[in-house]
């Protein structure tokens, strides 16, 4: 590692519907980069198999340009990309940038210096230019996180970040969490901000995605509303689950006993009374689970780290 290098910036390549466009971007980038005096180096990631990319890369190498190539074997996700980049990088700092316009170039110094006093900066591109159906389904995202997760976040789209080495070997990421990578830096209590970037007119077009998509988003944030509330708390959530299905089914139980004992109304033509014992039956399991979980973490609990030491003063 070198001990002396300030800035890494890691610029993943991951979409194959996206075009390209390299050698243009790496000097815009570095233009901007140089202009904070800081040293650095250009780490680009290749998530699969993208031919003319990579040669640019090799080309630009070749010149003489500082940067790192790296080629994965096959697509394995953006996440997965940055976590390589990462692992592979040398700086304090560490900047993300997409390989692709999404914000202002010339805005780049600025976000490099707002790291300043904080551990995470996230560029929020303000004012945004997209489309309405883009607006009003961004804000409808950032609001349900906020619901969830109690966080206040305005655009954790964007692929710009920067961020001390620290938070990168603290806070693991896979799947598709590189979208909630500022939320997990919180919760280990790392200070993250927002700061406004203009946005870049190439980015500014209109984004609909599948349904299919659209319920991965859905599912990712579920899973990590469950990493921040209850990673090291299981038995609240599924104890709280549990209960809550044992008592439905309790009371439609004791709802049919009622009737059977005082008003004499059969049961055997009744599946009420199977979906009774089966919520009963579900809310033990579940509780359980939580439980299990409980035992499993407390046998492990000088493993765990769950906190961030900002300073020691001996």
């Amino acid at each position: 590692m070198k001990e002396n290098l300030e800035l890494s910036v890691i610029i993943p390549i991951t979409e194959k519907n996206r075009q390209y466009n390299v050698e243009e971007l790496h000097y815009l980038y570095k233009k901007n980069v140089e202009r904070t005096k800081k040293t650095y180096e250009f780490i680009y990631v290749l998530d699969g198999n993208f031919p003319e990319e990579f040669q640019v890369l090799q080309d630009l190498k070749k010149k003489g340009e500082c940067l790192k190539i790296l080629k994965l074997a096959k697509w394995f996700g953006e996440s997965i990309a940055l976590s390589a980049g990462f692992e592979n990088s040398d700086g304090k700092l560490i900047l993300t940038l997409p390989a692709y316009p999404q914000i202002d170039e010339e805005e780049i110094p600025k976000i490099i210096n707002a790291v300043n006093g904080h551990d995470m900066i996230i560029a929020r591109r303000w004012p945004r230019m997209d489309g309405f159906i883009n607006k009003v389904q961004n804000q409808a995202f950032h609001r349900l996180v906020k619901i969830t997760t109690g966080t206040n976040f305005n655009d954790l789209g964007s692929g710009v970040r920067i961020f001390r080495r620290q938070v990168g070997e603290e806070v693991q990421i896979y799947g598709d969490q590189h979208r909630f990578f500022p939320l997990l830096a919180k919760r280990y209590g790392f200070k993250v901000a927002e700061i406004n970037v203009r946005q870049s007119p190439k980015d500014a077009f209109s984004r609909v995605y599948s349904f299919g998509i659209y319920l991965r988003r859905m599912l990712d944030l579920l899973t990590v509303f469950f990493l921040i509330k209850f990673t090291k708390k299981p038995l609240r959530f599924f104890g709280l689950s549990g209960v809550t299905v044992f008592l439905i089914g309790a009371f439609l139980s004791f709802y049919l006993f009622i009737q059977r004992m005082f008003f004499h109304v059969p049961l055997a033509d009744r599946p009420i009374i199977l979906l009774a014992l089966l919520l009963i039956v579900l809310g033990i399991q579940i509780f359980a689970i939580g439980l299990i979980g409980e035992i499993i973490i407390f046998t492990h609990a000088r493993e765990l780290k769950e906190y961030t030491i900002e300073q020691v003063v001996n």
